[in-house]
Order: C-alpha cells, then sequence, then structure tokens
C-alpha cells in the first residue's frame, strides 16, 4: 500500500497578485506561520471586517495610510500571537507575516511600513465616541458590544437551542502604575480594575472594564437586559438561565430576571441564620463522615428570605457537607422549581458546571491579554 505524504506546500488566499504559500523546505523563516491560519478563519466570519465597522477615521482619505480595518486586524492578530504591548509594533509594522495579514505588502509612501507603528495602534486605542480635533478615530461602542452576540447568535446557525446558560463573573485586571480609576481592592489585595464578564459556554458576550471600587454586580442587569433583549430578537423562545458566585446575588438582578422570565441560580453567602436552618443536616452529614472515613453531604431545599434586603421570599438550596473533619456548608438561591430541577442536581450537576467559566477567564488573560491594562486612562 503507498504511503500518504503531506503535501509540502500550502496555498493561502493571494495578497496584490501574489501567491502566499507555506513550505517546509527551509529559507526564510518565521515563527508567527500559524497567523495564517488565524487570516483563513477570519476571512470565513469576517470578524476583523465587521468590528472595524465599528470604528470611523476622520481624517482625509488621502491622509490615510493604514485603514482602519489594517489597524483592527494588526491589533487583534498581534495579541494572539503573543504580542500584547504596543510597543511591539515598532518591529511588527516591518513583519512580512503581518503585511500578508492585512493584505498590504508594500506601503504607499517611501517613509511608512506596511503596516501600522505604536502610534497609530494608540491613537485606535484612544478613540473616543466622537471625533475631535486630536481624535480622529472614534468608535460606536453599542455596536461593538452587539458584534460579540451576533457572532455567539450566528455559531448556531439556524436552529435555535432550547436553552442557554450565561455565565456572570468579576475579575480582578491589575494596574502597575496611575492610571485613572485606580484603587485597592481588599479581596484581590492589589491596584486593579474589576471587568465584567459574560459568557455562554466558550462564546464571550460581553468584557466591560470598571473601577474596582464597586460592587462585583454593578452594570449587571444593564449588560443582562441588552444581551437577553439581543437574543430574544433572533430565539424569542430559547429560555435563559443566569448563572453567578454569591457576589451576584443581588436584589436587583433577581428581581429583573422573575419580572423578565429569566431564570437564575446564584450561591449565597452563608450566615448564622442560614447555618442554623441546616443544623440537623450537618449533624447527619457529620455521622455518614464518621461511619464511612470520607467526606459526606446532605442537601435541603427550603425558602427563605434575607430581613430586610430581599422583597420576596425565595428558594434555596442548602449543601450540608462534612469534609476532613470539620463542616464546609454552601448555599445556592434560584427561580427554578423543585419538579424542574432537583435540589442535589441542581448543585451539582448546575451550579457547579459554572466553574468552567473560570478556564474561559484563564484564557482570556493567560492568551490573550486580557489583564494588562497599559493605557494611561480607562478609554
Amino acid at each position: 500500500m503507498p504511503t500518504e505524504c503531506n503535501a509540502d506546500v500550502f496555498d493561502f488566499a493571494p495578497v496584490e497578485g501574489r501567491k502566499v504559500v507555506a513550505g517546509f523546505d527551509g529559507g526564510a523563516l518565521t515563527s508567527d506561520a500559524g497567523a495564517l491560519l488565524l487570516g483563513a478563519t477570519d476571512r470565513a466570519i469576517n470578524l476583523v471586517g465587521r468590528l472595524a465597522g465599528c470604528f470611523k477615521y476622520a481624517r482625509k482619505a488621502e491622509l490615510i495610510e493604514h485603514e482602519v480595518a489594517t489597524v483592527v486586524g494588526q491589533r487583534v492578530f498581534a495579541m494572539a500571537l503573543g504580542y500584547e504591548d504596543l510597543n511591539d509594533h515598532d518591529d511588527l509594522r516591518h513583519d512580512p507575516v503581518m503585511a500578508i495579514l492585512a493584505g498590504k505588502l508594500s506601503a504607499g509612501r517611501p517613509d511608512c511600513a506596511p503596516v501600522a507603528g505604536k502610534s497609530t495602534l494608540n491613537r485606535l486605542e484612544l478613540s473616543q465616541p466622537k471625533p475631535s480635533r486630536y481624535h480622529k478615530i472614534s468608535h460606536d461602542g453599542g455596536a461593538i458590544e452587539a458584534l460579540f452576540v451576533d457572532l455567539f447568535l450566528e455559531a448556531h446557525g439556524k436552529r435555535a437551542p432550547k436553552e442557554i446558560i450565561l455565565d456572570l463573573d468579576a475579575t480582578d485586571d491589575p494596574i502597575h502604575g496611575d492610571q485613572e480609576g485606580r484603587f485597592f481592592h481588599g479581596y484581590y489585595g492589589n491596584y486593579c480594575y474589576l471587568p465584567l464578564y459574560i459568557f455562554c459556554g466558550r462564546h464571550l458576550l460581553a468584557a466591560k472594564l470598571r473601577r474596582s471600587n464597586i460592587d462585583a454586580a454593578a452594570g449587571a442587569v444593564e449588560e443582562v437586559e441588552r444581551i437577553t433583549a439581543q437574543i430574544r430578537a433572533r430565539w424569542p423562545r430559547t429560555r435563559i438561565l443566569l448563572r453567578a458566585d454569591s457576589g451576584f446575588c443581588r436584589e436587583a438582578l433577581m428581581a429583573w430576571c422573575e419580572q423578565n422570565r429569566v431564570d437564575y441560580v446564584f450561591g449565597l453567602a452563608k450566615n448564622d441564620r442560614l447555618i442554623a436552618e441546616i443544623h440537623n443536616e450537618l449533624a447527619w452529614a457529620e455521622e455518614d463522615a464518621n461511619k464511612s472515613g470520607k467526606p459526606a453531604r446532605r442537601f435541603k431545599d427550603f425558602r427563605w428570605s434575607t430581613l430586610n434586603s430581599w422583597s420576596r421570599r425565595r428558594r434555596v438550596v442548602a449543601k450540608a457537607e462534612w469534609t476532613h473533619g470539620e463542616a464546609n456548608p454552601r448555599f445556592i438561591v434560584t427561580s427554578l422549581k423543585p419538579d424542574k430541577a432537583p435540589m442535589r442536581d441542581l448543585y451539582e450537576q448546575v451550579y457547579c458546571a459554572r466553574g468552567e467559566m473560570e478556564n474561559r477567564l484563564k484564557e482570556c488573560q493567560g492568551d490573550l491579554f486580557a489583564d494588562r491594562t497599559s493605557a494611561a486612562t480607562m478609554g
């Protein structure tokens, strides 16, 4: 049987009439050839083009060397390749791979490179909602926000899912200079911003940069309302469930969900009253653990209200666990009915699955440098 050999050369889309190929026969080498695959992926969904459509350049066309689409694409591809700092583009503007991705192999003027340098990219990052004398590049913030949701909806094709889960979380974005809005956050132990993230599975729906001297759930109602309206315009029958830790267990968010046919399951911070409610379950769990020599847990489903912050009684599920010789109680609050979501499944299968969102946050910060807010202002 003849051996099946891999192709020696891979062809990509031509640029300005020239062929673009990837080969393995030596010659001029680059460690960023994988960017060509990113470029091919971008052409399939037109991400860069659509994102660039959210920006406007107020300068006269004859004075523009680098179009907005070129600059946006350059920034996106560079971060995906591990070049998170604008200073990197002093060299990248001469990189042939970046030129190929931009679809522009040579500059129109002798004193320019094929793609932009750090100063032009800085003007993009400091763009304002409206152009001005010193900010010629402007952006439409609403269009950028909507694009994330549009891409999520399109990824599902024509078939709407029966149910989706939106995960909300806040994390730290450390800062190391005198940036605008600089505050120390006691939980994270550093000066940082506190961005709000919303995911649906692997899809990022929102990333909102915020100061850190706020509640973790600040602005969550507005973001959820916007995203829900956009989803329901396309998928009116899809059930929506919000999932988050106790930092989002707030009356305003739960009340909004109850008024707008959106279900929720949130962590609920423990206190003496809640722990007293599961006194018997904890005792039984301790007895089970002592008999088996292994951690044991019991569950309790009950109606609950705070002393003054909640407007109504709500369903709470408690996990009464005894592990490593001590109690480990946990609580969640939900709008789901017991017949639709039994207490153990609700906690173990639905709520605990939110831990997968932590991986999405790590990907944003570790792979795409979302924790490198190096600009002097929040923009």
